[in-house]
């Protein structure tokens, strides 16, 4: 009897247990609440970089880069390009080629800038030019061509004119114009109207420009002002009127004894001579 009420209170049991894990896995689990939203952060203000003004001279094809030539060996930049070498040897001749190195050299600041003609702006000169040059004007032509500051390739617009040659700056002799307008750059000289047509070489000392004329000085071609005249011949007039002016001085300061004897001089003679004659024919006849 004891055993089966034990039985039927196990059975009640696990009823009751059943029961209770079914209900339990019949009630659905809580969710995990959702995380916070973060904060939207403010949208980052986005910066937009300044174009980098664009050049108003292109760079030529056969211009040597950069890291390629030092930029105080002109001579091994211009020789790279292969189309310079009248440039060369002028600039070699006249010694130039020599200071310039040494200025980019010794050079903290400033900067040198060559508007670099090539071999056909020269062989349009007229034939026998450069011949026709002395040692002086071979210098000057060089240094026309060089301009003692860096200068861009896109700030040819940025130099006053007249521009400052290594000759110099004298608008009546030597000027140099530049007028930059759009994508061109022209050269005017008062002689000839170049443009420049490309960069050959550029860093932040030095920059080489290609020229389609040789820049030629206006002061090749001005007419030398003829010599003054010499004074002698000026001279001799006032003596002689001086000379005129002291005789008529001499003779208004005469007393009347000397006009006498000056009468006597003028008339003696001839009548002396009378006198003779009249002797002579009364004695003969």
């Amino acid at each position: 009897m004891k055993k089966q009420q034990v039985t039927g209170l196990y059975l009640v049991l696990l009823v009751l247990c059943c029961t209770i894990i079914q209900a339990f896995s019949q009630t659905p689990a809580a969710s995990p609440k959702p995380a916070p939203k973060a904060a939207a952060s403010p949208p980052k203000a986005t910066t937009k970089k300044a174009p980098s003004p664009k050049p108003l001279v292109p760079t030529l094809p056969q211009s040597p880069d950069s890291s390629d030539a030092a930029p105080d060996d002109i001579t091994k930049i211009l020789k790279k390009a292969k189309i310079f070498n009248v440039l060369i040897r002028l600039m070699k001749t006249t010694e130039i080629m020599n200071n310039i190195n040494s200025q980019l050299i010794t050079a903290k600041t400033g900067g040198i800038t060559i508007l670099a003609p090539d071999d056909d702006a020269f062989s349009n000169l007229k034939a026998g030019f450069l011949n026709s040059l002395d040692e002086k004007q071979k210098i000057e032509l060089v240094q026309f061509h060089i301009l003692p500051e860096f200068v861009a390739s896109n700030n040819f617009d940025s130099l006053a004119n007249p521009v400052q040659t290594v000759a110099g700056k004298d608008p009546e002799r030597l000027p140099l114009n530049v007028n930059a307008l759009g994508n061109s750059v022209n050269i005017s000289t008062g002689v000839v109207n170049a443009s420049v047509v490309g960069v050959v070489y550029s860093d932040n000392k030095l920059a080489i420009y290609k020229v389609d004329k040789v820049l030629l000085p206006l002061d090749f071609f001005q007419k030398a002002k003829p010599p003054a005249l010499a004074p002698t011949a000026l001279a001799k007039a006032p003596k002689a009127a001086k000379e005129n002016t002291a005789a008529d001085d001499q003779d208004g300061d005469a007393t009347p004894a000397d006009q006498q004897k000056s009468a006597a001089a003028i008339f003696g003679k001839p009548l002396v001579s009378v006198a003779v004659a009249f002797l002579v024919a009364v004695m003969w006849n």
